[in-house]
């Protein structure tokens, strides 16, 4: 369990709360750090141009934030159950807030990869206390409809950082994306100030920094071998052995805090079966969701030659389809249960990366927009059963173990997501690139570390870069719907004759 299980300790006021403006509150802040997560990949072949960033300091950009953000979930959780949600928002929005305006000046590859980290600091001080403030304020009948709001907004906040950026993109260069960042945590922390309760148990158990240093080495040694994997070789003795290293850390971890007394994550609870379905699809969902966004992004503008504006447009289906099917699937689970409206989503979500995995250089937008929605819809099906799953799988008084679950399992599959995606298209896009002996050795060699650079250089090496990328465009989706199949089958599996009680959980 985290490290708080007793229910929240509310401050005087908690009996006049606001609920709405509760919510209007939380989902502003979540939105500032979900939309981090996407809102620069459509400034990533101008960072690629001006910084010179190879493909893997590209992911290392986009995921530094990723990676510190799951990886700190845990300890940023148990630091808002003891010391007070509030208080982990407003201190967790200044970190965030303050390291967007110093990326703003930014002019290395180098500088952003630990400016990132740092705004992932922040991002997981926000996250964890957005929803447990939700489960933990809020009455019953007021938790169900804000929670589905929540799902909405942590799917849709990326699709939107993305149109917002493209649009300031149009006016000026790729350092004003933080200030969106800023702008968003600003008014989060007027909002934070003015509305939000203080929530907290001041007698919870110390924080279990034994199982914090654990998990936070291993997400780091994973993550870091998976990502270098491509400049090493996925066989090399150094990639195989940061693989194996990452997994006995983890290992060790689960071992740990099966010994604790108050262990940071209990695994114990992973017994519930719902829990257990729940945390799986949405680990599944965001790892598709913003490996594919890291991915389509530089397939639009460096492949088909968009603009970063019309870029972040096209991805609009798949909001247009994500919102009002996560508004719809609390009624699907109450009719036709938890079970089936889950599968259903993950399964279209399947058939939408497939359609997907079909895109070439000269494809047709129509064939985008027809994996684009199915891709929308079926996130939205799944989630909200999902994230309802986890919540309801627990008693109240362990509501911040569930909270922390859910934004665990969203924010541990986003970052493992952009980097096996990240790293299945460079290794594939470094083996398939064919370039003419004649081509000079330090332009050969820049082509093969950026398709930004070889689209620069244009002819026969530009030609050879976009048929590559489009090749490990390919392989990356299609290895995504095998796996998001796989998880459809499981969940289904786990899920198995829990419908009526899933049901009454979500209604």
């Amino acid at each position: 369990m985290i490290a708080v299980i007793p229910p929240p300790v509310k401050s005087p006021a908690a009996g006049t709360v606001r609920s709405g403006a509760v919510t209007a509150v939380v989902c502003v802040a979540l939105a500032a750090v979900v939309s981090a997560m996407s809102s620069l990949n459509v400034a990533l072949p101008d960072i690629a141009r001006s910084t010179h960033a190879t493909q893997t300091e590209l992911a290392w950009i986009i995921d530094a934030y990723s990676l510190v953000f799951a990886s700190l979930l845990l300890p940023a959780g148990a630091f808002g159950d003891r010391y007070g949600r509030r208080l982990a928002l407003l201190v967790g929005l200044s970190v965030f807030g303050a390291g967007s305006a110093v990326a703003m000046t930014a002019h290395s590859a180098t500088e952003l990869i630990a400016l990132r980290a740092v705004l992932g600091v922040g991002a997981a001080l926000v996250m964890p206390a957005t929803l447990s403030t939700i489960t933990g304020t809020f009455a019953a009948e007021q938790r169900t409809r804000a929670v589905s709001i929540w799902a909405a907004v942590a799917g849709g906040a990326a699709l939107l950082g993305l149109l917002t950026s493209g649009l300031v993109l149009e006016v000026w260069s790729w350092p004003s994306v933080f200030g969106l960042n800023v702008v968003l945590a600003a008014v989060a922390i007027a909002g934070t100030l003015r509305f939000v309760p203080e929530s907290a148990d001041p007698k919870a158990p110390r924080l279990d920094v034994g199982g914090a240093v654990l998990a936070v080495i291993g997400m780091v040694v994973l993550v870091y071998s998976i990502i270098e994997a491509p400049s090493h070789g996925w066989l090399s003795a150094r990639t195989l052995a940061g693989l194996g290293a990452g997994i006995v850390v983890l290992a060790g971890f689960v071992l740990f805090e099966m010994r604790r007394r108050n262990p940071l994550l209990d695994p114990r609870v992973f017994a519930s079966r719902s829990l257990s379905a729940g945390s799986l699809s949405i680990f599944v969902q965001f790892f598709a969701l913003f490996g594919f966004i890291f991915l389509v992004l530089q397939y639009l503008q460096l492949i088909r030659g968009d603009s970063a504006l019309v870029s972040a447009i096209s991805m609009l289906p798949l909001a247009a389809a994500l919102l009002p099917a996560a508004r719809l699937a609390p009624a699907l689970v109450t009719r036709i249960g938890a079970r089936a409206t889950c599968t259903a989503g993950l399964v279209l979500m399947t058939a939408a990366l497939v359609i997907l995995a079909q895109l070439t250089g000269t494809s047709s937008y129509w064939l985008i927009a027809a994996g684009l929605i199915p891709l929308g819809a079926g996130m939205g099906l799944a989630m909200t059963p999902a994230t309802s799953g986890i919540t309801a799988a627990l008693p109240a008084a362990q509501q911040g173990v569930g909270s922390a679950i859910n934004d665990l399992s969203r924010e541990v599959g986003g970052a493992v997501g952009i980097a096996v995606l990240a790293s299945i298209l460079t290794s594939t896009y470094q083996s398939h690139l064919h370039l003419s002996q004649h081509l000079p050795a330090a332009e050969a060699s820049q082509a093969r570390a950026s398709v930004a650079v070889a689209t620069h250089l244009g002819g026969a090496v530009a030609a050879q870069a976009h048929t590559a990328f489009a090749d490990g465009l390919h392989v990356a989706l299609l290895i995504t719907a095998g796996l998001v199949g796989a998880a459809a089958i499981a969940v289904a599996t786990l899920l198995r004759g829990r419908d009526r009680s899933a049901s009454g959980a979500a209604a």
